[in-house]
């Protein structure tokens, strides 16, 4: 996959051709005074795809399995408990 680095204001200048560009699989790097801030991806890809281009930059670790949810239990700092907290959130 190819990838074009372009300066914010070019850009905004032909925003349209770079859209372009992006629906074709270009990715554009966006730099502000030469240094990168952002990045054009295009949304067709899977997420597995995204998420191993990702972690082929170096971003992230992944060993190629599926996502399962983490189950979420909230824990409250020091002696009160979640129910107290509650409770005075009520009050």
């Amino acid at each position: 996959m190819a990838a074009i680095e372009v300066g914010i204001r070019d850009l905004k200048a032909r925003l349209s051709s770079y859209i372009r560009a992006v629906k074709s699989g270009t990715t554009i790097v966006v730099t502000e005074r030469g240094r990168p801030v952002g990045r054009l991806i295009s949304i067709q890809s899977s997420p597995e795809a995204r998420i191993a281009e990702l972690a082929k930059a170096g971003f992230l670790q992944w060993n190629g399995k599926k996502f399962r949810p983490r189950k979420v239990s909230p824990v409250a700092r020091g002696s009160t408990t979640v129910a107290d907290l509650l409770l005075e959130n009520r009050e």
